[in-house]
């Protein structure tokens, strides 16, 4: 049989991030019907951009986020939406963002992305019901286009798995069978509608799973396979090793599965000790879903002959989504040859897929032969390669990672004059059009760079003065001369390239254009001094240098696959070394370094994890070891569950961490407190990434749960994460109800 060729999921924020602007200005004026021909529009490209595939993936479309659309799916929104009133579509925005005085559910990281998805609330009153209309609705509309799709649903168990117990002591998996009553009516409903396929996706697999949860898949796939109507069953892991489920999978009687082959090579050796796979279909996942470099076509076509040989039928796939690359490389005119003849976005990755395909069905040394002359390989391409700087890593002695004692930094710092529960903010500040047309005059010509850097002053100028309004007692600059947090920083180190058009999905509207790292890293020169220098001759009080962090900067870029990632934070922890050097001489006396990304790149599985913490703590305290004990060096984590990484958190070093907890309502602090943690810590009391202006009360009261696990000569008063995506009204707002909170508790302190 011939050999079957598919990705597991697409982009669909659109080439020129269209659904972003559609939302916005939905948010904005409510044009339901301009949005939902944006949506239309984007979903028709998508299915005829994959129309050489043999199965083509539905429902991976979605106005926000895909964990959200399934809690609209089961009917689980929470009651404090219901009640709001409002629409069906403004219900589910409800959710995302927040309304009134209404808190968004809670935001996190989808396993180690940097995509953010909804997390479910369940309790133990929690039913489930069934609104399939997205999903009929897109069936109709692809069938009418003469497109089949194969609807690709969460699965049961990482549906629950990642869903949020909101009742004490709620084992989720006690919900499963409910909720499998609603997979089984959809699984009808779908073959009813004329689905011969439906994808359930089970990442959650690549992470450890009990021997329950296990028993629970099993339970699981049994019961959806012994449905008497239903469509054939392809179950897609990724981001890993299945592990423990692989033979679990294996026993049941779905049709299909599909595993990632980039993330777990030595799967095949172990599908070829499962004798129930050689009677169903396996998709190959060795075109690499999360990462731009192009296929070693000539190693692909061998994992795959082996592979067709040990299964009843070979699929060739991606090695998950490809909502994690950007659209099209084609676009990108302003990329140096040498390193864009590497690359393969979306649309070559869905080639790729194809020719693989090809080259199994029909004469795959001829097609590759081909496709090396088209164009080089990634391993046939010379990387840049800095000899002063590999000497630099090499030459990293234990002490160039070690500040002296936090007890003697502390006192050091005295010296900054700072209250108890000191109120900061974590960098940024509104970039609205103003400040990013800014930016765009320059690219065009329309302005000079001095013009420019005036215009930028002015905006410093203008965040300066309020925050001193305020009361802020440490400031920021505001950052209006950035793009993004780690973009900016990769224009202006060697080693990186950067696209005009690489958008990627961050949550929601948000997106953003992940750098590539491409070779060796250093800085040619100062990155962010003038800045900072010029916001600190504004004031008294300290401004805090900005930086990002070198696991940040690899988490959210394409990272060369050539060298350990230890190898590469490092060489981006010395760029950086050179650069709080450059602040402090210029007078700094408070420099944060951000990672939030941290907890992003943690291994799913638990006995990959202390390599990784040791060696990305070892990177932080690389790039902060050279600060003198006087300079207080933050650093911020946001948007993840950090009680995995707690102890990495502490082993940062830094003398204030500041971390998202709003949402979460200081979960963790839960964490923080079972480590004994002993610096300064900042709990976010304002949820940025809602357009709520939070209440002066409700600011207080999560301020007074902080204090019952922090000393108010360590706790600090900030807002989750940065302030770019808000307007100036509801950050002016927001922080005046901040810093009145702040100071009505400090009051009672005595």
């Amino acid at each position: 049989m011939n050999t079957l060729t598919t990705v597991l999921g697409y982009p669909r924020i659109g080439p020129r991030r269209e659904l972003k602007h559609a939302l916005e200005t939905y948010w904005r004026t409510g044009d339901q019907d301009a949005l939902e021909a944006t949506g239309r529009r984007l979903r028709e490209e998508t299915w005829q951009q994959l129309q050489g595939l043999d199965s083509v993936p539905g429902n991976t479309f979605s106005y926000y986020d895909q964990m959200l659309d399934h809690v609209q799916l089961f009917g689980l929104t929470p009651a404090r939406f219901r009640q709001l009133g409002l629409s069906p579509l403004d219900t589910y925005f409800a959710m995302a963002r927040g309304r009134d005085d209404v808190a968004p559910l809670e935001l996190t990281k989808w396993f180690d992305t940097n995509y953010h998805y909804l997390v479910p609330e369940l309790d133990g009153t929690t039913t489930f019901g069934l609104e399939p209309e997205k999903l009929l609705g897109e069936l109709a509309e692809a069938r009418a286009l003469g497109v089949e799709l194969r609807p690709v649903l969460i699965g049961p168990l990482t549906f629950l798995l990642l869903s949020k117990a909101t009742t004490p002591d709620l084992n989720v998996l006690t919900l499963l069978e409910p909720l499998l009553d609603q997979y089984v009516e959809l699984l009808a409903v779908l073959d009813q509608a004329g689905a011969s396929w439906v994808q359930l996706d089970e990442p959650a697999l690549a992470q450890d799973r009990t021997p329950a949860e296990l028993d629970a898949l099993l339970r699981a796939y049994d019961r959806l396979t012994a449905a008497p109507d239903r469509p054939n069953l392809l179950v897609a892991t990724y981001f890993g090793d299945p592990g423990g489920a692989l033979p679990v999978l294996a026993a049941t009687a779905i049709e299909a599965l599909a595993v990632d082959l980039v993330s777990a090579p030595g799967l095949v050796r172990r599908i070829a000790e499962l004798p129930s796979l050689r009677r169903k279909t396996v998709y190959a996942g060795v075109v690499d879903g999360r990462n731009v470099w192009r296929t070693r076509l000539g190693d692909a076509v061998s994992t795959c002959t082996d592979l067709r040989a040990v299964v009843g039928r070979l699929g060739i796939s991606t090695s998950c989504s490809l909502l994690h690359v950007p659209y099209d490389l084609e676009v990108e005119d302003e990329l140096d040859p040498a390193v864009g003849d590497r690359l393969a976005f979306a649309r070559q990755k869905v080639d790729e897929v194809v020719l693989l395909g090809r080259a199994i069905n029909e004469d795959y040394g001829v097609l590759v032969d081909l496709e090396r002359v088209k164009r080089r390989l990634p391993n046939e391409s010379d990387l840049l390669r800095d000899q002063a700087v590999r000497e630099r890593v090499a030459g990293v002695r234990p002490e160039d990672r070690q500040r002296v004692p936090y007890e003697e930094r502390r006192t050091a710092q005295q010296a900054l004059g700072l209250p108890a529960l000191a109120t900061t903010t974590i960098g940024s500040f509104p970039q609205t059009a103003d400040v990013r047309r800014i930016r765009t005059d320059l690219r065009a010509g329309r302005i000079t760079r001095p013009e420019h850097d005036e215009r930028l002053r002015t905006e410093i100028r203008r965040a300066i003065e309020l925050q001193e309004e305020l009361g802020l007692d440490v400031l920021v600059h505001g950052e209006p001369e950035r793009n993004d947090m780690v973009q900016y920083f990769a224009e202006r180190l060697d080693g990186f390239a950067t696209t005009r058009l690489g958008w990627v999905q961050s949550y929601g509207s948000r997106c953003v254009r992940p750098p590539i790292l491409h070779g060796d890293v250093s800085r040619p020169g100062p990155i962010t001094v003038g800045w900072t220098s010029y916001a600190q001759s504004l004031t008294d009080r300290p401004v805090k240098g900005m930086l990002t962090g070198p696991v940040t900067i690899l988490a959210w870029s394409f990272v060369r696959d050539d060298q350990p990632l230890a190898t590469t934070a490092d060489q981006v922890a010395l760029a950086l070394r050179d650069e709080v050097a450059d602040l402090v001489t210029a007078g700094s006396r408070v420099v944060q370094v951000d990672e939030p990304a941290l907890r992003e790149l943690l291994p799913l599985r638990e006995a990959d994890r202390k390599a990784y913490l040791d060696w990305s703590v070892g990177a932080f305290r690389l790039a902060t070891g050279g600060a003198p004990a006087a300079v207080q060096v933050h650093t911020h984590l946001c948007y993840s569950e950090f009680g995995a990484v707690i102890t990495g958190i502490d082993g940062l070093d830094a003398d204030v961490t500041t971390i998202e907890a709003a949402r979460s309502r200081m979960e963790v602090l839960g964490d923080l407190g079972s480590i004994g943690f002993r610096r300064g810590v900042g709990p976010g009391v304002y949820d940025i990434h809602s357009p709520r202006v939070p209440s002066t009360d409700e600011v207080r009261a999560l301020i007074r749960a902080a204090l019952a696990v922090v000393p108010a000569d360590r706790l600090w008063i900030n807002p989750d994460c940065g302030l770019k995506t808000r307007d100036w009204p509801e950050v002016r707002d927001s922080l005046r109800n901040l810093v009145s909170a702040t100071r009505e508790v400090r009051a009672t302190l005595g």
